[in-house]
């Protein structure tokens, strides 16, 4: 299938390693002129050079900019760095997040108000910056990476409030931005498995728990990989699904419980 995503323009938040490489990797692949950011220089210096070797069309049509997106300074740095280097914007991954803390009486505020800073505040800054530009452009694509446990209980309290924010947000910008032939929608992987992630590092330090979470969670007896997201989001974002908007697509190998 051809997803006709050539010559098109994206960028995707934390794109050094995990899903969002994953992500920036499959586009830059069909075609797209790819931003990648974080906040690692060396990290990002890396993910640059792998998104290249992979990208149609040679490694001009990848950028790299360290920021952080966190703040409103480091969204705008982003968009900027895009629209100078690729002239505009047709798709946006909001990738970022994150969620600490533990019950109610140990959870602070500050780690009620970290978990939304580096979670929900990201997606709606880069998404008001992004929006004009796909309106020039005559439409668009913005993806926000939830979770399924933004769709159901699990996982830490802060992080499971965050991702359930993501995909309200989500459902609210695809109903406005309809009629400017911007589609909106969410991805909610499962529990993905990526060196240095929270999965892989859990597992180096605790092997057999692991062992038997994947046993009782995880019908297929396995984590999944990141370029197994990454697929869905790259069609997402793509032509092909036109009439896709306002939902969130489940990518978790029947991990979850909702219907």
């Amino acid at each position: 299938m051809n997803l006709q995503l050539e010559n098109k323009i994206a960028i995707v938040t934390g794109s050094s390693r995990g899903l969002g490489l994953a992500t920036a990797s499959a586009l830059a692949a069909e075609g797209c002129c790819v931003t990648l950011c974080g906040r690692n220089q060396p990290a990002l210096d890396v993910a640059l050079a792998d998104v290249g070797k992979s990208a149609r069309g040679g490694s001009t049509r990848v950028r790299a900019v360290r920021a952080d997106v966190s703040s409103a300074s480091g969204a705008q740095s982003v968009i900027e760095e895009t629209v100078r280097a690729f002239g505009s914007i047709d798709i946006l991954v909001n990738n970022v997040g994150l969620g600490r803390g533990g019950d109610l009486l140990s959870t602070t505020d500050a780690d009620w108000q970290e978990a939304i800073d580096q979670t929900l505040f990201p997606a709606v800054r880069m998404s008001r910056l992004a929006v004009p530009h796909m309106q020039a452009r005559g439409g668009g694509s913005i993806i926000l990476i939830a979770s399924i446990y933004g769709r159901e209980a699990g996982g830490r309290m802060t992080y499971n409030a965050v991702k359930a924010a993501e995909i309200s947000l989500g459902k609210s910008l695809a109903q406005q931005l309809a009629s400017s032939n911007i589609r909106v929608n969410s991805v909610s992987p499962g529990s993905i498995l990526f060196e240095g992630g929270s999965w892989w590092k859990r597992r180096q330090e605790n092997p057999e728990a692991i062992a038997d979470f994947v046993r009782r969670e995880l019908p297929f007896g396995r984590f999944g990989r990141p370029e197994e997201v990454a697929d869905v989001v790259t069609f997402l974002a793509s032509p092909r699904a036109s009439w896709i908007s306002g939902t969130s697509v489940v990518v978790d190998g029947c991990q979850s419980r909702a219907f």
